[in-house]
């Protein structure tokens, strides 16, 4: 067999394999050499998903003519120098393939000019032969447009996607971009269409507000040190849809981290095991020797050097925020003109407020005080303020909840509490089940959970699938209490049941966890499993709907709750505390 050197410019297709994969992917290099050149305004546009036209102008550096000339050969480039510099890259580009790559498959066309010269520079390559060099007329800065992407390799062209397609993912690259440098301001039109405008802001809150509109729903995530966090994730009772934009940066490079992604789930994980893919937007910052960009074509990995420690630190960062996020607000409707007439009938099963010896009290108020104290044992509600300031967390849930007044119970399912920015109410149910959930596992963390042998164990018929998941948990079962043992085909006896559950729940508890158990992923680990039982114990554990309530039982609850680090969300993602604005109070009865 005899080995030959291929073309120059048949190597440079094959290389533009590898860095361009769709025309997202030449939009992305293109703007991130505008952005390493010191561009403040970037404009984007592309024609048939940019398939026909890529346009990328920006008011950046701008190049000499001899410069503009090197740009386009392979592996010359103004960001590195030597090995050395590989080991702290700043840039976001430093290979110098991009352009070499782009312009070998398009019909390519750069023009230049560089900040007080009288004139410009257009080079001009198709599919990746000789340069044509000009000098033309143009105002500082660059623009390089990339016509007829692939038309030489039609094998890659077909792969394409429609160009509705494509132009989402160059739209969502831009705004990935464009999330990332509130300084810079992008423009991308899509032919005829602008489909995003970002003037230059100050800060990450007002490119999100640009990008997405105003996000209640986002919690801020902050710190500080050798490895830095900053941006917005989505809080723990987001009720939208389980899986949302994930845009993670390292250093203002865009990456797709295993570490990073892994750390984000084990966040949600602590607090519900409720299987989602949030929304994040998560920037962190760190020396450029901890880590080396150098891992992939598309510059889309990195690797650390010191892995385990970036894991903890994002994860313990998240599980922070996650803990003091915001507790979901109601919504009333249109408020009712004042002469129409209003019939509202009391509901069936109300339970009334608290007699009036109970009046003025919350969870740590002096019984018979007339007015609504703050003091540090009632339970805190994350309200807004009017000039947006939040007050500083004393301790678990304390950014979330103000001291809440007890008023009563609503069909026996509801504990309804309000302060000076409106009305809580809380589902009896996930909130006691949050706290037995964060009960059990604080237990199991040192030993095993109180365990009740039966008098008359019980003797279940479960499916086979179901027998067998609750036997191959039987140690973590025990941890929790449950003596679990085979009695024939598709047959249980239970000898003993934590103390926590009743009688009447240890059947409904069992076969509840058979099924949990046999949903469970094969490569799940203990932790996992743990987890999954203890959830499923809390919900069968808690006070359920339609249990009354006496004032001490439901003081103790709230009383509980704020104690607990993830006090908005039950273990299965439901929302504990929805919340009435006075706001939204006096909206609707037009006082604002």
């Amino acid at each position: 067999m005899r080995i030959v050197r291929l073309p120059a410019d048949l190597a440079n297709q094959i290389a533009a394999g590898e860095v361009v994969e769709r025309p997202a992917s030449a939009v992305k290099e293109l703007v991130e050499n505008a952005i390493d050149a010191s561009a403040r305004r970037i404009s984007v546009a592309v024609d048939l998903g940019g398939k026909r036209l890529i346009r990328v102008d920006d008011d950046g550096e701008g190049m000499a003519p001899e410069d503009a000339l090197l740009a386009v050969e392979r592996h010359a480039t103004s960001k590195i120098a030597s090995a050395d510099d590989l080991g702290r890259i700043t840039t976001l580009g430093f290979r110098g393939e991009a352009l070499p790559s782009i312009a070998s498959v398009s019909h390519f066309t750069l023009r230049t000019r560089a900040r007080g010269a009288p004139l410009g520079t257009e080079v001009r390559i198709e599919g990746g032969g000789q340069p044509a060099v000009r000098d033309v007329g143009m105002p500082e800065g660059t623009s390089v447009e990339v016509a007829d992407l692939f038309y030489n390799l039609p094998a890659r062209r077909k792969f394409l996607k429609s160009d509705t397609a494509e132009t989402t993912q160059v739209s969502r690259v831009v705004a990935q971009l464009a999330l990332c440098y509130p300084e810079v301001g992008f423009t991308l039109t899509s032919g005829s269409r602008r489909l995003l405008q970002c003037p230059p802001v100050a800060d990450l809150r007002a490119r999100l507000h640009q990008l997405y509109g105003e996000r209640p729903d986002l919690v801020e995530v902050t710190r500080g040190g050798d490895i830095s966090l900053r941006g917005y994730v989505a809080a723990l009772a987001d009720q939208g849809p389980v899986r949302g934009p994930q845009h993670v940066f390292v250093n203002r490079r865009i990456v797709r981290d295993r570490t990073i992604a892994h750390a984000i789930n084990e966040a949600y994980s602590a607090a519900s095991i409720r299987e989602r893919s949030p929304e994040v937007h998560l920037f962190i910052e760190m020396p450029p020797d901890a880590l080396d960009v150098n891992v992939h074509p598309t510059k889309a990995e990195v690797r650390f050097r010191e892995q385990s420690h970036v894991h903890e630190v994002v994860r313990r960062t998240l599980m922070a925020a996650l803990g003091q996020g915001p507790v979901p607000d109601l919504r009333l409707s249109a408020p009712v003109a004042p002469h129409e007439p209003i019939a509202v009938p009391l509901p069936v099963g109300y339970s009334g407020v608290l007699p009036s010896r109970w009046a003025g009290r919350d969870a740590g108020a002096v019984p018979g005080s007339a007015s609504m104290p703050r003091p540090s044992g009632g339970i805190a509600v994350d309200a807004p303020q009017p000039d947006g300031a939040r007050a500083a967390p004393q301790e678990p849930g304390a950014s979330l909840y103000r001291a809440l007044m007890l008023l009563g119970q609503f069909r026996d399912t509801y504990i309804v509490a309000v302060d000076e920015e409106g009305i809580a109410i809380i589902d009896q149910h996930v909130a006691h089940e949050r706290v037995l959930f964060e009960r059990i596992l604080e237990r199991l963390s040192g030993q095993r959970l109180e365990s009740q042998r039966r008098l008359h164990p019980l003797v279940l018929e479960l499916s086979p699938a179901g027998q067998q998941a609750l036997v191959s948990h039987r140690g973590e079962l025990e941890r929790l209490g449950f003596e679990v043992e085979e009695f024939g085909p598709g047959v249980v006896r239970v000898s003993a049941v934590p103390a926590l559950l009743t009688a009447g729940d240890a059947e409904t508890a069992v076969r509840a966890l058979a099924e949990d158990l046999e949903g469970l992923d094969r490569g799940s680990t203990v932790d996992e499993a743990l987890r999954r039982i203890a959830a499923t114990m809390a919900c069968h554990a808690a006070v359920k709907a339609h249990d009354r309530l006496t004032p001490e039982k439901m003081a103790h609850i709230l009383s509980e709750l704020r104690q607990t680090a993830y006090s908005t969300v039950c273990p299965h993602g439901r929302p504990v505390m929805l919340r009435l604005s006075r706001r939204e109070i006096e909206k609707n009865f037009q006082r604002i």
